[in-house]
């Protein structure tokens, strides 16, 4: 909802930190990024939740600083975005399923159920309306974003994203609750495309 307005100020937080990486290629840091997400994963599968919390922390950061990275220094590729999407995928799905492993219980193995099957429905109302809205000459370039393909906006994009996991990992006595929030925003999310896509395709 909120990740275009986050851009500008993102990329002048994280650029005094990609000039001093310059010599450091920024699929590198795509797959430390991943490396430590799943690694938070792993953490929240312990029980080790101050851990779990720092690797998130980082994960973050590295997640936004390749991109920054790549454009300061013209090192931008087709298949640096391409990794980066599907490495965050990965996290988003090792993190919860890691407090789900800690939990232990059936209604937060269910809650996970339903917030993956709402990603996994999300994720195909993007980027198919992405691949489309580049076809048609829509897309980033067009419209002049920071990112390889434009991201059709909603309510749940990735600053909400990171805002839910880190209560995920902050309350674990209430991940139910929150797993299924999650999953009913992001479905609502993905209604949104599709009303979207039904009027402008």
């Amino acid at each position: 909802m909120i990740d275009k307005l986050l851009r500008v100020p993102k990329e002048y937080v994280l650029t005094p930190l990609a000039a001093a990486l310059r010599p450091v290629h920024p699929n590198v840091i795509t797959v430390a990024a991943c490396g430590l997400g799943l690694a938070c994963g792993l953490a929240a599968a312990q029980g080790m939740a101050g851990l779990a919390i720092g690797l998130w922390a980082v994960n973050r950061v590295l997640d936004g600083l390749d991109g920054t990275l790549a454009r300061m220094h013209n090192k931008q590729s087709d298949f640096g975005a391409y990794l980066d999407i599907v490495l965050d995928h990965l996290v988003y799905a090792a993190v919860p399923l890691g407090l789900a492993i800690a939990a232990g219980t059936t209604g937060v193995y269910l809650a996970l159920a339903g917030l993956l099957i709402s990603f996994y429905v999300n994720g195909a109302t993007w980027m198919y309306l992405a691949a489309l809205l580049e076809k048609r000459a829509r897309g980033a370039t067009a419209s002049g974003e920071m990112t390889s393909v434009t991201m059709p906006g909603g309510l749940i994009e990735g600053a909400e994203t990171v805002v839910f996991y880190t209560l995920f990992l902050l309350f674990p006595g209430i991940l139910g609750p929150l797993f299924w929030l999650m999953a009913a925003l992001t479905l609502l999310t993905a209604t949104q495309r599709v009303v979207w896509a039904a009027r402008h395709l």
